[in-house]
């Protein structure tokens, strides 16, 4: 509908166009005529101010359904360009957490960003110009022939080859356009990093260093981009020689014409303007090109993201409520993106409301099933099952909705405290009272009043503004804050010392109560107080049970403890 009109404003525009500079030839000859017998013409000024009414009249309709056409196409430009956006993003939440893996975050951000930028600039301002030249062309070299057959030849004769050498110079451009973009790209990574990573960069006294690399990267910019500027300051001057000598040819063949009494002046005049007027048409094919080159390589990136099918796929539409039974049944996983086997014929069950701990060394497989639950993988082979079911049965939304997770990693957004702590929950649920009672489940309420702001703090990027035991607290406040059927941990106590670690341990067993938890450390000191506790080596469960029945049998748990016991008793020697 909307390129459907903005086609037909921009050749009503046109029209007008084409008509008012047939107008000033037509003006000009009245001059001459007047010029030559003022004495056939009574009033003069009277005819003349009716051809300035005419020209700026015709003039103005010309430039208002232009505006009208950019009020069509390219605001239909920018609604493709919003919908595109919205449909990559909504893909994005789609897809699972493998894809995140295979895909690094600046080319996520490139195809939402440049890349649907190009083929927004393809869809509006390149359709636009070129409908835009086809019908300039036509109605101009139409009125042009009427004029003078031999002079319009003569004057199109460069303007072929202004379009090749723009084609070209175009493409030039772009590549050049293109190692500039890249290399600002890499400035721009390399100065985030470098902010983000302050603190190491500090540490290790490498400020000079970063400055040297910086510098090096700079320079390299300044290369690239003079020799774009170059290209580009040679492109302009080239295009007026052409521009030139079609108005040459227009001068000296139109006063031929003249002399020999073909054509009038004013129709020379009405030839230099067309002359004109065609050029930027013209001129516009070869950047138009470029844009089309452009987008189309933009879009066959786009549509590898969006034909991409997620690998965790919801099946189930109907929401569901947990009860809170988790079971392992010979589960075997290894990573799709790595290939390395995490888990071999893992098997357990926890009851709903019980308490499971998870311990064992690094890269045993421990953070692998907290995956596994949140179904952010599938399993290999074997499976999990949630209330007697399999976990690819329930709901996904559902099932990650009654979930708290407390990560590994700890991600906190760039916002409030307040905002990160409630991000799990409803904006209708959000108050003061619940929050607040989250943080001091968590054992950071005392740290968050002591801030300026208290809770309406802004935390930095990523949380860099709060030391990594208060971003473990405040992620576990996240987790509990939502009242969740299963609450997962995974190593989220690690930051903090044992003394707040006990603190944290005693206020989650009220959370805990009638929620079936997943407990993940190497601490002993963390798991020891589980309803059950398995320890995973090399991905297999090498031992299950209790913490006092686990000690009984003298095993890796037992040695794991004893060594825990010998390095806290030494801690205290050297304080001592």
């Amino acid at each position: 509908m909307r390129l459907g009109l903005g086609i037909l404003f921009v050749s009503v525009s046109n029209v007008f166009a084409v008509y008012s500079v047939t107008y000033i030839g037509s003006a000009i000859d009245y001059i001459r005529k007047v010029l030559i017998n003022p004495s056939l013409v009574a009033d003069p000024q009277h005819e003349l101010l009716i051809f300035g009414a005419k020209i700026i009249g015709l003039a103005f309709l010309s430039g208002f359904f232009l505006y009208l056409t950019r009020q069509t196409i390219i605001v239909m430009s920018r609604f493709i360009e919003y919908d595109l956006k919205n449909e990559i993003y909504d893909q994005y939440q789609k897809l699972d957490l493998a894809f995140y893996k295979r895909n690094n975050t600046g080319d996520l951000m490139n195809r939402i960003s440049e890349d649907v930028s190009r083929v927004r600039m393809y869809i509006g301002p390149a359709i636009m110009y070129i409908v835009n030249t086809v019908i300039t062309f036509l109605l101009t070299i139409v009125v042009m022939l009427r004029i003078d057959p031999k002079l319009t030849i003569y004057v199109l004769l460069p303007l072929p080859v202004l379009a090749v050498s723009i084609y070209y110079v175009s493409d030039m451009i772009n590549k050049k356009s293109t190692r500039v973009q890249e290399k600002l790209s890499d400035i721009t990574t390399m100065a985030q990093e470098s902010f983000s990573g302050i603190r190491v960069l500090k540490a290790y006294g490498r400020e000079g260093q970063s400055i040297e690399d910086f510098d090096k990267h700079s320079i390299e910019y300044k290369r690239r981009t003079l020799g774009l500027i170059k290209t580009e300051s040679l492109f302009q001057p080239f295009m007026i020689l052409l521009i030139g000598l079609s108005t040459l040819f227009t001068i000296f063949i139109g006063g031929s014409q003249v002399i020999a009494g073909n054509i009038t002046y004013g129709s020379i005049a009405v030839f230099i303007v067309f002359v004109n007027r065609l050029t930027w048409p013209i001129a516009s094919l070869g950047w138009v090109t470029s844009l089309i080159q452009r987008a189309a390589s933009s879009q066959t990136r786009i549509n590898e993201f969006l034909n991409t099918q997620p690998e965790i796929i919801n099946k189930q539409s109907s929401p569901g409520t947990l009860i809170g039974k988790i079971e392992f049944r010979n589960v075997n996983f290894t990573y799709p993106d790595s290939g390395i086997e995490a888990l071999r014929n893992v098997s357990f069950t926890v009851e709903p409301g019980k308490s499971l701990a998870i311990i064992g060394k690094t890269g045993s497989g421990k953070s692998t099933i907290a995956s596994l639950i949140c179904r952010l993988y599938d399993t290999t082979n074997g499976e999990v099952l949630i209330d007697g079911k399999r976990i690819d049965e329930l709901n996904l939304e559902s099932l990650r909705q009654q979930t708290g997770y407390v990560p590994q990693e700890v991600f906190l957004f760039s916002d409030t405290i307040s905002n990160n702590i409630s991000f799990g929950i409803s904006r209708q649920k959000k108050n003061s009272e619940i929050i607040e009672k989250a943080a001091r489940d968590a054992a950071i309420y005392s740290n968050i009043i002591e801030f300026p702001d208290k809770f309406e703090t802004v935390v930095g990027e990523r949380g860099i503004t709060l030391s990594g035991g208060q971003k473990q607290r405040v992620s576990i406040a996240r987790a509990i804050i939502k009242e969740p059927k299963i609450l997962i941990f995974d190593d989220c106590l690690s930051a903090v010392d044992t003394e707040t670690e006990e603190e944290i341990l005693n206020n989650l067993k009220r959370n805990m109560e009638g929620k079936t938890s997943i407990i993940i450390s190497h601490r002993v000191s963390s798991v020891k107080n589980s309803d059950m506790i398995i320890v995973l080596d090399n991905g297999t469960v090498a031992e299950q049970g209790t913490h006092r029945e686990l000690l009984d049998k003298q095993g890796a748990y037992h040695n794991l403890y004893k060594m825990q016991l010998l390095e806290a008793e030494q801690t205290v020697e050297k304080a001592d």
